[in-house]
Order: C-alpha cells, then structure tokens, then sequence
C-alpha cells in the first residue's frame, strides 16, 4: 500500500517533537548506528588484553582455553538470539525499542563482568554482551536502511561500518592503559560511559515512519523498506521501469508465473510477498553452491580472526614479557591496516567483481600465516601481524557484498522476499558461527598441543583453513566461479582445434 494523507495525521493533542528534522535525518541516524557499533567493538574489545590477567588473579589455569569458552559464549549468543531478535523487529516494525533494550543489557552485562568473583558469571555476562551485539548489527543497520534514500544506503552504511575498525582501534590500548593506572575495574568503568553517553543518542532518535506522522515530506526520504517504495531488482539502475511494473510498481516478478499472478491482483493492493525466516533463508543458502561458498567463506573468516582474540596476550606475554598495557598497543597494529584494506578491497569489489578481490586478500594473507611462526625481534613481529592483518581484514568487504548478491539473486529469494532485517540477521549468523567456534579453537590449540607450541599450530591451520577457502572461492564464488570459466575456455579452445584440423584434412 502507499502512504496517503490520512496516514501521516497526526493527533491534534500531541505536540511536535523537538528537532525533529535533525534527529530524523539520514546524517544522524547513520551517525547514531555507527557509534553504536564502534562502542560494541569497543566493549567486546576491551576485555581481551585484561581478562587473561584477571582469571590468573583468580587462580585459574588453562587461560586462552577459558578465554575462549568467554568469546564464544558472547558469539553463541549472537547466533541464538539473531533469528528472534530480526524476527520481532520486522514483525513490529520497531528499531528504536529494541535498540534502548540493548543498551540496557550492555550496561549490565558490564557491571556484571567487572564485579564477577567466579568464571561462570562472566560466561553470563558475556551472553548479555551478545544480544546486545546482536540487536545492533541486526536492527541497527536495518534502521539505516529504512531512513537511507536507496541510491545512497551503501555509502551510509559504509560509514557506519567504519566503526567497527575504531572501536577495535580504541578498545585494546585503551583497556591496558587504564588497567595500569587504575586496576582492572578501569577498563569496564570506562566502557559503562561510554556505553551512558551513546545512550543519549538512541534516546534521540525518531523513526521515518514517526517522522512522517508529523511532516508528509518526510515520505520523499524512501528507505528499502517502505512498502510504498518501487521495488527495484538488484542490478537495474534506480528508477528504471520494467514493462510489468507500469500498473503495480511494488511487485518485481522472477519468472513468467509470478508476472502473470501480479497482474491479477487489483491495482490498489499489490500482493504482499511472503517473507523468508531466517533458518529458512540459511536453509535456502546451503543448497546453493554459490551460496554456500559465500557462508564458508563468512564463516572461515570469523574463525580465523577470532581464533588469535585467546591466545595473542599470553603468547605476547610469554615471548616478549608483555604486560597488559603493551599488549593493547599491539592490537594497533592490527587494526591500522584496515582503514586500508577493507574501502580499498570493497571498491575494487564494485568494479572488478567480488572474486579477484577476495583472492587476491586470501592469497595475499598466506605468507604471513607462515611468517608470523618465527620468534624474533619485535619489530618483525609487529610488521608481520600488520601486514597479515591488511589482507586478512580486507576479504571481508567482498565477502559481505557477495552474500547480499547471491542471497537476493536466487530463485524466491529476491528482494521482494527479504528485509533488511533478515539479510544482516543471515549474515551474522554466519559470522557468529565462525566467531564462536575460532577462539575455542584457539584457546584448544594453544594449551593442550605440543609444549610451548600452541602458537605454531594455532597459525598453520589458519593457514591451511585459508587455502581452504581460496580453493572455495575459485571453484564456487561468484556468479561464475574462476574453474568454471577455466573449464568453457578450455573447451572452445578444444572444439576450435578440431574444427581447425577437420578443415585442415
């Protein structure tokens, strides 16, 4: 249906709210989302440096093991809870709500890991640290998308990514900072403020469709999920007409059959389209093979990223006798290169296509999987932890764009099908998965192998999980995978030669 007259009426008792056409606006919902996310990088941060040294203070052995069992007890309830949490917010069309109720579990989950005397209450805690993750990655972006003009959302959401590599940026040096001067309840008090003060911002916020109750010219700001917005099919060009539009606009048929029952329908009520859970949507994606590349390769990079999170400040601590405050400063050297890495692979994705890209930052990544085992002087180590992490970060930028492609160009899983709610909902399932499962890998690997070790197996087999995933990507990724067009190459150039011998005799 489209938005007429009588719906943007307001109440005539209710007074309009103040600032209501900043705190509505694109500049400020994307400026809100993108705090959230760095403040939730930040938080999910700023305990890997101090809780190692913590759960030795409280006389635990197999640290990086219980370490793990912490992220991936904050990664699992990512997974759990994403597919409620999207369900609800596209069921009631609410952003704000769910947004306020995060947060609220983020404080608490703070004072909670701050105070806990035993392991199991920062296990808990770390739970509360992952649905509030999960409501703002979730309904977060999916607010940008309803606020954001079509023609501009991926730029909008390119900035509010940028925090997660500020938060990660903040988070580490900061935490070992504070605990140095202040003791390890430093870190989480000023994490508790920061969380207060972003706050502010949710509490700020008024939704497009409150906004248009006050203002009707708030409807030419058509986010993707307004139903009186054109459906534009991924890949054509913005405000492009297809010839069975012409009569009912909010309808992009897939095939012949689908075109037929949307000219049935009568002009003024459009067919609402059925749409995909999310289990259905990751059921729908495993049956692809090209589809399924796009999820491995989700979920390897969360693995792999993830599994150093345990391991990294005892491994610095033993090799180099790091304390908490050095081992934040490393984390700089893991976060700088992404600034880079992640734009420039992301715009390259857009014009040479997701899988050159892709390949070239798995390949790129190999070398310093292999280096990284060498104990040495410090400076080597640090360059070679960048320069790992300037390929390694970069992958993720074409892998996202690949999973929203591949997940709007299969057969009943347009765009007419999908939320934004539910693209970002798979998407972090996919990486929850993997972020769950690596640091328990790698707390695993680092305590119970070969004595002293842990590091080197821990580095080849991310290494052999990322020839894994080149293998992956050439043979699946893409529309047309790299050993697809190798195979129809070959192939004409046989059938040439022959053609060229038959005539030759």
């Amino acid at each position: 249906m489209s938005l007429s007259t009588a719906q943007v009426q307001r109440p005539p008792t209710e007074r309009r709210p103040w600032g209501l056409e900043w705190r509505s606006s694109v500049w400020f919902i994307t400026l809100v989302v993108g705090i959230a996310i760095t403040t939730d990088l930040l938080i999910y941060s700023i305990i890997v440096p101090v809780i190692p040294f913590r759960l030795q203070n409280l006389g635990y052995d197999g640290v990086s093991g219980l370490v793990g069992w912490l992220l991936f007890a904050y990664s699992a309830a990512l997974v759990i809870f994403t597919p409620p949490i999207a369900f609800l917010s596209e069921k009631y069309k609410n952003r704000k709500i769910p947004l306020l109720l995060g947060q609220a579990a983020l404080i608490g989950s703070q004072v909670m890991l701050m105070e806990a005397p035993t392991f199991w209450v920062m296990a808990l805690a770390r739970v509360a640290q992952g649905i509030s993750a999960c409501v703002i990655w979730v309904v977060g972006l999916a607010l940008i998308c309803d606020t954001v003009p079509e023609k501009i959302v991926g730029k909008q959401l390119g900035l509010a990514m940028m925090g997660m590599s500020l938060g990660f940026l903040i988070g580490p040096p900061v935490a070992g900072a504070l605990d140095k001067r202040f003791g390890f309840r430093g870190p989480f008090i000023f994490g508790i403020i920061v969380t207060a003060i972003e706050l502010i911002g949710r509490l700020l916020i008024i939704e497009r469709k409150e906004a248009i109750r006050w203002d009707a010219s708030f409807t030419n700001l058509v986010g993707r999920n307004d139903p009186s917005k054109e459906r534009v099919a991924y890949g054509a060009v913005q405000g492009e007409k297809r010839p069975e539009e012409t009569e009912t606009p909010t309808r992009v048929p897939s095939h012949t059959q689908a075109r037929a029952e949307t000219e049935r329908q009568p002009k003024d009520e459009p067919a609402e389209p059925a749409q995909l859970s999310i289990p259905r949507l990751l059921f729908k994606l495993v049956r692809s093979p090209r589809a399924l590349s796009a999820v491995f390769l989700t979920l390897s990079y969360g693995i792999m990223i993830s599994s150093l999170e345990p391991v990294l400040p005892l491994y610095l601590q033993s090799t180099y006798g790091f304390d908490v405050s050095k081992v934040g400063l490393i984390y700089i050297a893991a976060v700088v290169p992404s600034f880079i890495s992640s734009p420039l692979s992301g715009w390259y994705a857009d014009r040479g296509g997701t899988i050159v890209s892709t390949v070239v930052c798995l390949v790129g990544s190999l070398p310093f999987w292999c280096l990284l085992v060498i104990r040495s002087h410090l400076a080597y180590f640090i360059t070679m932890f960048a320069l790992l992490n300037l390929f390694a970060t970069g992958s993720i930028s074409p892998i996202t764009a690949e999973f929203a492609m591949v997940t709007r160009s299969l057969e009943g899983v347009g765009c007419e099908t999908l939320t934004d709610g539910h693209v970002y909902g798979a998407f972090n399932v996919a990486y929850g998965l993997g972020s769950a499962i690596g640091p328990v890998i790698g707390g695993q690997l680092y305590d119970h192998v070969t004595p002293n070790r842990g590091w080197l197996e821990l580095c080849l087999f991310n290494a052999a999980l990322v020839v894994v995933s080149t293998l992956v990507t050439l043979c699946w990724f893409g529309e047309t995978a790299v050993i697809k067009r190798a195979v129809q190459y070959f192939r004409r150039r046989t059938s040439a030669k022959s053609e060229v011998d038959e005539g030759t005799a």
